[in-house]
């Protein structure tokens, strides 16, 4: 949000009242109070009449420092997010010359006493950033000022921000050449400096400035992340108001960030998902394709099963069937019920569903439509969130007369889940659980949740309540959902997918930029619509699209009017080379994701572990190239692979290798890089390179996700500097572990393992040898 006119004045309406100095400093034990007047206090009259900003410091966890910036402090306080991993007892405080200081890790936040205001963290003996002049505003708007205020979010959908009176914001400043990342799922550029971000879930597709996942965290190529810890709406100008400054304001009487320190991304991400969760462990199986009915097809079980069928006679290796919105009557979405008309026995049809050994998937949302049954249950038991008159509250944008699930009432929460466990009984494995951004602001919640606070919030009740029951179903490391929004603390409860995307070239660009964009904000597991949600898609995007979606982390077949199945685009062409078929390119992309397996489990054990995603932007693996600052067409699958998708209908792609020798996947080629390369495709393959001195373990299936990785396992090794060495554990589903030691020569590698004596190596392009007695040498 713009407050300004310009370096000089405030917009018509604004008025703008600044922490002027830092006129007392209280040193507590692990805290610092700075009380900060709106003017510089030159004699005792000054002290009467005159706003004052309050600033706290504070450390939740090493390495992360807490600023609450406070006007008033008698108002209700934002109690913001779940930071499940915050602490007591952290930060040392100390006065120093001129001031005071507050160290936690390796992170100092040092103010300054006196004027002009000047609050600067420290971190490897730099500062990385500072709150300056004019930086902590309380602004005051006029009813007509102009500013954008109360334009944000879905106009029609009656989900706007409102309007309110008094504003607190802080700027940080960008140094000669910081770039920003992250604040969510966002379709944009990847790199945010000189964008107005707006913290405010929607529903708007993913070609426009809107986003299903809106996250208030953001991270630097400086070496810190910044979490705002508010849950409502939060205005991020990055560079485009102040530009020398990152501003974010919110609402109200008080404003909490937190400042996270490095010096890498990764570590960043680390320290941020430890402080707001880790994303769960997802079971083996959903890395597998899943295949989706679509949204406004027709289909029944003969339909589902012709799909399934037509699947395995061509050998394309399937995981997950997904039943889309029309397994439910229309009109009673959600109602839990299958329609009787299409799907007579539901319990019959699951148990053949597994009789393939195929995991079944169906459509949720947090909405109950008027003609179910369930909406009159709702209403009758106060499950249904209400206008302030007590009515509940209604629309028709979507279901007709649709009620919205109050999961701020426990009550509520555990009816809903009841229906959830009903459909478990029946055979369901997993649920997409769509929507949760169309969430109302003239209601009133069962636990008195500010209804702006809860238009973001709402999203992770609700999926919570899900993932909850699944996990309680199935076990740890077993819940899976296949979720569409979300806020901070949402990467707890994987996967999450990107939304309605058009059924082009420009459209699955865009998707990737989301896509790296929300893994910068701690999101470790993504998928997306192959193919593109609206529309169809022409053969060409359709298998260029493939080949991305199966080079993801999770990977599914769906759209909005159209089936899926790849044998209906090859209806499409004619006089295809071998290979470039559909069906052809599904087959090999699927059966290569298979068989990559042993790695990408352990990458997705790397998402738990540390919070680094499966999918990384290059930025995050190569945060001292400034070649890959600006780089979102690319990314980086696990820590050695290189992925390049190709967004052209004639298979050109331009794509950046960094400093080394990379090795081509398909050809065994060794490539020089730190330099820029063209190259053109075909429909059955990409640029996929393999990072020097990388050991990637390959399965010995490709016909499923969940197998025993350790049985016929081989090891794909690329030359590495001599003297350096790595080491890999190899983990399979049901927890049977081996470690893998190797060491590069100048000429030769030698493998060594713990816990597997039988396995193959080879360096990639070159022949097998087969270990003994654990041990393999290989000629580099």
């Amino acid at each position: 949000m713009k407050f300004t006119d310009g370096f000089w004045q405030l917009r018509p309406g604004v008025t703008g009242l600044y922490g002027q100095e830092a006129y007392d400093i209280e040193t507590r034990e692990r805290e610092l109070v700075v009380t900060a007047p709106t003017k510089v206090i030159e004699r005792r009259g000054d002290t009467l009449n005159r706003p004052m900003i309050t600033t706290t410091l504070s450390s939740p966890l090493p390495g992360v420092i807490r600023v609450r910036i406070e006007h008033f402090q008698g108002v209700r306080r934002d109690p913001g997010f779940d930071l499940v991993g915050a602490e007591v007892g952290h930060g040392a405080v100390h006065r120093t010359e001129d001031g005071a200081e507050l160290v936690s890790g390796g992170l100092t936040a040092r103010i300054r006493a006196g004027a002009p205001w000047d609050l600067s963290f420290e971190s490897g003996g730099r500062v990385i950033t500072r709150s300056g002049a004019k930086a902590q505003g309380l602004m005051l708007v006029e009813d007509d000022a102009q500013i954008d205020r109360g334009l944000v979010g879905n106009a029609r959908a009656g989900t706007r921000v409102p309007p309110h009176r008094s504003y607190l914001h802080e700027q940080l400043a960008l140094g000669v050449g910081e770039l920003v990342y992250g604040l969510g799922e966002r379709f944009g550029p990847l790199v945010k400096n000189g964008q107005t971000v707006e913290i405010w879930n929607a529903d708007g597709g993913t070609s426009s400035e809107q986003s299903y996942k809106n996250t208030p965290f953001y991270l630097t190529n400086r070496g810190y992340g910044v979490l705002v810890n508010s849950s409502g709406h939060v205005s991020f100008e990055i560079g485009s108001e102040a530009v020398e400054r990152v501003q974010f304001s919110v609402a109200g009487e008080a404003l909490e960030y937190l400042v996270i320190d490095g010096p890498t991304p990764k570590d960043v991400l680390e320290r941020y998902t430890e402080l707001t969760g880790r994303p769960a462990p997802v079971p083996a199986w959903s890395y597998g394709l899943w295949l989706s009915t679509s949204f406004t097809t027709d289909y029944d079980e003969a339909t589902v099963t012709s799909f399934l069928d037509g699947m395995a006679e061509r050998d394309l290796p399937l995981s997950v069937f997904h039943f889309d919105c029309f397994w439910m009557r229309e009109f009673n979405w959600c109602d839990f019920e299958w329609d009787p008309r299409v799907f007579p026995d539901p319990d019959g049809m699951l148990a053949r569903l597994h009789e393939k050994d195929l995991r079944v998937s169906v459509w949720i949302n947090p909405y109950i439509g008027q003609r179910s049954a369930l909406f009159a249950e709702a209403r009758d038991a106060g499950y249904l969130v209400k206008k302030p008159d007590g009515d509940v509250w209604q629309w028709d944008l979507w279901q007709a007369g649709m009620g919205l699930v109050d999961f701020t009432n426990p009550d509520a929460v555990a009816w809903y889940q009841r229906h959830l466990r009903r459909l478990i009984d029946q055979g369901v494995d997993c649920f997409k659980t769509d929507f949760g951004e169309r969430i109302p602001l003239d209601v009133e919640y069962f636990d008195g949740s500010s209804p702006e606070r809860m238009h973001n919030w709402y999203t992770q009740l609700y999926n919570q309540a899900v993932f909850d029951v699944l996990e309680e179903a199935r076990g740890t490391g077993e819940a899976v959902l296949f979720a569409r929004s979300a806020t901070v603390g949402g990467q707890r409860l994987p996967v999450h997918w990107g939304g309605d995307s058009t059924s082009t070239y420009e459209s699955m660009a865009e998707t990737l930029r989301g896509g790296l964009s929300l893994a910068l904000s701690g999101f470790g597991f993504w998928s997306h619509d192959i193919g593109g949600f609206e529309g169809t898609p022409d053969a060409g995007v359709f298998k260029r699209w493939t080949a991305f979606g199966l080079l993801s982390s999770h990977s599914r077949f769906h759209g909005s009017s159209s089936y899926r199945v790849p044998w209906m685009f090859d209806a499409q062409e004619s006089g295809v080379p071998d290979g470039q078929t559909a069906v052809e390119v599904t087959r090999t992309f699927s059966k290569l994701k298979l068989r990559l397996m042993p790695y990408l489990f352990g990458v997705g054990a790397e998402a738990t572990e540390r919070g680094i995603p499966v999918m990384r932007p290059m930025q995050l693996e190569f945060p001292d190239d400034p070649a890959v600052a600006y780089l979102d067409r690319q990314y980086m699958l696990g820590r050695d692979l290189l992925v390049a998708p190709v967004f052209t209908p004639d298979g050109t792609v331009e794509f950046y290798l960094p400093a080394g020798e990379w090795t081509n996947w398909w050809t065994g080629e060794r490539v020089s890089g730190g330099t820029w390369r063209r190259e053109t495709h075909g429909f059955d393959t990409l640029p996929l390179y393999v990072r020097p001195g990388a050991v990637i373990p390959v399965g010995g299936r490709d016909d499923r996700a969940d197998y025993p990785y350790l049985d016929g396992l081989e090891l794909v090794v690329t030359p590495g500097p001599a003297g350096t060495g790595r080491s890999l554990v190899v983990a399979e589903p049901d927890g049977r572990t081996a470690t893998f030691d190797v060491r590069f020569g100048e000429t030769e590698a030698q493998l060594t393992s713990r816990g597997s004596e039988r396995w193959t190596a080879r360096v990639l392009g070159g022949a097998a040898t087969t270990s003994t007695d654990g041990k393999a040498g290989l000629t580099l």
